[in-house]
This record gives structure tokens, sequence and C-alpha cells, in this order.
């Protein structure tokens, strides 16, 4: 059984579907389309950068969802696996590939959400940083003590495998609160290059306009199974999609628990589709006995389109 799995913010990198948009057609109308719809040249951000704008996640991630939908576009591997996931952002080219929503849809909705976000930074300052070599349970434990004291905000944001998890919070009380972390045993507590404290209550007043969006969407039934975030369970039925994708925003990615899940659903293969190898290496890392590939270049596709039928 075949996974796919979605990049999320953080894969992107100048230069990124150039080549897409150089050897496939159906990759170039895409992008095209991609540019009228937001009404903006997302596709020079893209490929020209410069890096700084291209980091900046109003565009990060409307970026990195054309992309990935860009790879769905000219491989149709999307109709030969059994699953999907995605990695925060990565869950809208998710729920694209299963048919939930329309690349115009989703492509709205993620710009939305990417300016939200952006936004939502500049007016309560927050940060995210990751914590690795600590048992998740003693992060949890840790985040547990210290969220709410003199009203800051500090929570587990992201479950990436097990001892690699991401805090999130009030800015400058996650950094003061950084070096609890390395006394608790961990071996590197590292600030990320992040312009919010994303899935953190934080971003609870970015939820009310999305949400809002969200229900005026056309969600439709899964093709496939779709792994959320929130839950790490497998979905299919379109309220379901929507109210995950609702709670999203505030609420931690279950990556590690997503990867096992898959694994015990019996997928032995798991392809990430987008930017770098990220995702690649976190399945690696979480779950035995699982292929992992991944698709991000014109090379890349090539190589699929190749051994397809093999």
């Amino acid at each position: 059984m075949k996974a796919l799995m979605f990049s999320g913010q953080g894969s992107q990198y100048v230069g990124m579907a150039r080549d897409l948009s150089e050897r496939f057609d159906a990759a170039r109308d895409l992008i095209r389309r991609a540019d009228e719809v937001l009404g903006y040249g997302l596709s020079t951000i893209m490929m020209d950068g410069p890096e700084p704008t291209l980091r900046e996640t109003r565009y990060t991630q409307p970026a990195l969802f054309v992309h990935e939908a860009a790879l769905l576009a000219v491989t149709g591997i999307e109709k030969h696996a059994d699953a999907v996931a995605g990695h925060s952002l990565g869950e809208y080219s998710a729920l694209h590939a299963a048919g939930v929503l329309s690349f115009e849809d989703a492509l709205q909705l993620v710009q939305l959400r990417a300016t939200l976000m952006f936004d939502a930074g500049t007016i309560i300052p927050g940060t995210m940083a990751a914590v690795v070599g600590l048992d998740d349970r003693a992060v949890r434990t840790l985040c547990d003590e210290l969220d709410g004291v003199d009203g800051n905000v500090l929570v587990p944001a992201n479950f990436n495998s097990p001892g690699q998890v991401v805090i999130s919070g009030s800015a400058e009380y996650l950094r003061a609160c950084m070096p609890r972390f390395k006394e608790a045993g961990a071996k590197l507590v590292k600030e990320l290059q992040v312009s919010g404290a994303f899935h953190s209550p934080l971003l609870a007043e970015a939820e009310k306009p999305l949400a809002e969006r969200i229900h005026a969407t056309t969600f439709h039934d899964a093709r496939i199974d779709v792994y959320v975030n929130v839950s790490a369970t497998a979905v299919r039925e379109a309220g379901a999609l929507r109210d995950s994708a609702i709670r999203q925003l505030t609420s931690p990615v279950l990556w590690t628990q997503t990867l096992e899940a898959m694994q015990r659903a019996g997928i032995t293969e798991a392809v990430e589709i987008g930017p770098g190898k990220v995702l690649q290496g976190l399945a690696k890392r979480t779950i035995d006995n699982v292929q992992c590939d991944g698709i991000d270049t014109a090379d890349d596709v090539e190589r699929y389109l190749s051994t397809k039928g093999s």
C-alpha cells in the first residue's frame, strides 16, 4: 500500500518548479493559472526569489502548494495511492490529491491561511523552537508546566518524529524558557526562523476568518484515506475534513502519530511530494519496513513516469 506525504513550510527553495514549468505543459499551465487566481506573480517569487521574500509565510505557503499540485498534475501519482497526509500546510495538498478540494479552492484557502498567519505574527509576537533528544512525553509535561504563566503561551506544536518536537508560543517568553528544556535533557533547543507561533492558541484570531472561508468552500468526500494532523486518523467524510482543517491552525501537528498510524494500516511505501526530503527523513526515523522516496524535480518526475508501469 502506498501513501503520499506532502511537505510543509521550511522546505521551499528559490528555483522551485522552474524545471517542471520548462519541461511539462501541465505544470506550466497550472502555475500560470495560480498567478491568475492569486492576482500576483507567485511564479516569479518561486523561481527567482529573492529568498527572504519566498521565506515570508504569505508567499511560502502558496508556493509550496502550487509546487506540489504541479507534481500531481504531471505524474497523476494520486491515482495509484491508498492514502495521503500533509505536514501542516501540506495537508491542503493532501486534500487536493484526495479530491476533497479543487485546485482553485485549495489555493485560495492556502493564500488566506498564509496571509492570516503572517499578519498574526506581526500583531502578537510569537516564535517556535525545535527540541531534539527529549522524550515527547517530557516535552508535553514541561509545556503543561510553563504554559499560561503570566498569560504567556507555550505549547507543543509539531510532533515530527520520536525525540523531535517543535514548541510554539509567546516570543520572549519562549526564548526565556528554552534553557529549561536543555536542563530537562534535550540535546538541542533551537529557535526556528518563522514569523509567528504556528499551531498554538496565539493564532485563535486568525482561525475565525479562516473558518468562515472554509465553511463557504465546497469540500467533497475523499476518494482515499486522508490522515489529518489534528488526530492522526484516517478521514474521508467531507464535514470531518472541514472541521480538521479549521482546528489545524491552533492544534499540534501529530506527524509521528500519523506515520505510526499509516504503518499500522498496512502502508509499505511512502512517497514525499514536494520540495526536499524532510518528510522522508522523519519517516525513516519513525517507522520501520516502509520504503521511502520523493518527487520534487523534473528529473524525479521523469524517473517516476519511466517506472510507473513496472
